[in-house]
């Protein structure tokens, strides 16, 4: 008993010992969509943040940051166009496991979940020269309907070189952007990739 109990103080104190914490600022490119039937195309947006990185050894860590990210799909078939550009603030908290390549450069795996909330967006619908605009969240008469919490779960892989980094992640969406009354619409989720670079301080 008294073995395992010094044992795991050893290993809390080798852990406190080595925590090294770490910023980031991070900006890329968005391609969402919506999962379900609601027979959307993807949609290019963006996505800006900082992040916070705390390791735990030369392998492994956590990565919480806050984002601002654009989402949404956009329809354009037999002249009729609609676009949803909604905007979420978002924080994904990723466990990280860190790979050296070479002297100064690793590949970064990592997976989590992810929260947001919607602060903005349109919802901008296009047929026969006709424009209407409406906020994509919202229950109103000019407002589409959608749900402000989301979440679901990330993951990506980024490619560091010294304090620069490059990456490539997906997210993946729990909770419905909207709930429609319909037949012919299910459901539909969030979901983006994005590709964005950083750089550590």
């Amino acid at each position: 008993m008294k073995k395992g109990l010094i044992f795991v103080l050893f290993a809390l104190v080798s852990i406190v010992s080595y925590s090294q914490m770490s910023w980031n600022a991070k900006v890329g490119m968005n391609m969402s969509n919506f999962t379900g039937d609601m027979d959307t195309d993807m949609k290019i947006g963006f996505n800006v943040g900082v992040g916070m990185e705390y390791q735990f050894s030369d392998m492994w860590s956590i990565q919480p940051s806050l984002m601002l990210s654009q989402k949404g799909g956009k329809y354009d078939k037999d002249g009729e166009s609609i676009k949803y550009n909604p905007m979420y603030l978002e924080i994904p908290v990723l466990a990280a496991a860190r790979f050296a390549v070479t002297d100064n450069q690793n590949i970064v795996v990592k997976a989590g979940p992810y929260f947001a909330f919607g602060i903005a967006g349109k919802a901008k619908y296009e047929f026969d020269g006709e424009t209407e605009k409406g906020d994509f969240f919202g229950d109103g008469d000019d407002q589409f309907g959608g749900k402000r919490f989301d979440c679901g779960i990330g993951v990506g892989v980024a490619y560091e070189i010294g304090k620069f980094f490059v990456g490539l992640d997906g997210e993946f969406g729990f909770t419905n952007v909207v709930d429609f009354k319909s037949d012919e619409i299910s459901n539909p989720k969030n979901m983006n990739f994005s590709i964005g670079v950083g750089y550590k301080f």
